[in-house]
C-alpha cells in the first residue's frame, strides 16, 4: 500500500466545525504542515472533504491532478 503526503495548506478559519475536525483527524495542526497516512478509502474520504484546504503529494487536492493522485490511489489498492 503506498502513502499519501498531505500538507495544510488553507486556513481553516470560517469553514465548518466537521472540516476542522476532519483536519484535526488527519493529524494538521498548523499552516503547511505535512503528515504521511497509508493510502486507504478512509484517508481518501477525510482529504477529499477538506481538498479546498490540503494538498496531496505536492498538489492542490482540488484540482484535477490533485484528483488524479487520489484516483491513482484508489486504483492501486482495487488491485491489490
Amino acid at each position: 500500500m503506498s502513502t499519501l503526503r498531505v500538507t495544510y495548506r488553507k486556513s481553516m478559519i470560517g469553514y465548518a466545525k466537521d472540516q476542522k475536525a476532519t483536519l484535526a483527524a488527519l493529524g494538521l495542526r498548523k499552516l503547511n504542515h505535512s503528515v504521511d497516512h497509508q493510502n486507504s478509502s478512509s484517508i481518501r474520504g477525510m482529504v477529499h472533504k477538506v481538498r479546498h484546504l490540503v494538498s496531496v503529494d505536492g498538489v492542490p487536492a482540488d484540482t484535477p491532478e490533485g484528483m488524479a493522485v487520489l484516483a491513482a490511489g484508489a486504483a492501486s489498492e482495487k488491485s491489490a
